[in-house]
């Protein structure tokens, strides 16, 4: 018996459903770890511009240089994780594709083709999720090192 879309229906949108929530769930990572990366640059502004005001002698000048050095290292890894979170959200798109095709193929008798678009799909999303993974992995760096100087500047302001 040939296995036909008109059989199942749903199928489609099975095989489409995980990659586009996939996609959405990428979107949402990008989306706050571009206003992460935007809240660095505006505190990396105002540290130099504290900067600019202070005698390079003074303590709270080696405080500040410190804070900066801080505050490029996560511009740095926000940047990174974004880059993941836009391949992830890129690859959940072409998995998505790629399975509409396959699914498409699959209604019209193209038995290898579809076995193609499944495990092209499959390989798309399964680098997708590593891409997410890593990205997730930059951003906890970065928010330890946001606790970190979060603590370091509390320090400085009691003493």
């Amino acid at each position: 018996m040939e296995y036909t879309l008109a059989a199942d229906p749903f199928s489609i949108l099975t095989v489409v459903v995980a990659p586009a929530v996939l996609t959405n769930a990428s979107s949402v990572l990008a989306l706050g770890t571009n206003n992460r990366l935007a809240r660095v640059a505006d505190r990396t502004h105002a540290v130099t511009a504290q900067l600019a005001k202070l005698e390079p002698t003074a303590k709270s000048y080696k405080i500040s240089e410190g804070q900066l050095s801080s505050l490029q290292t996560r511009a740095q890894l926000l940047l990174r994780a974004l880059r993941f979170f836009y391949l992830g959200l890129g690859l959940f798109a072409t998995s998505a594709l790629i399975s509409i095709a396959g699914s498409i193929a699959a209604d019209s008798g193209g038995l290898p083709v579809f076995q193609m678009a499944a495990v092209g799909a499959l390989a798309c999303g399964a680098a997708a999720v590593i891409a997410l993974v890593c990205g997730c992995v930059f951003m906890i760096r970065e928010t330890q090192l946001a606790v970190k100087d979060l603590a370091t500047e509390a320090k400085s302001h009691l003493n």
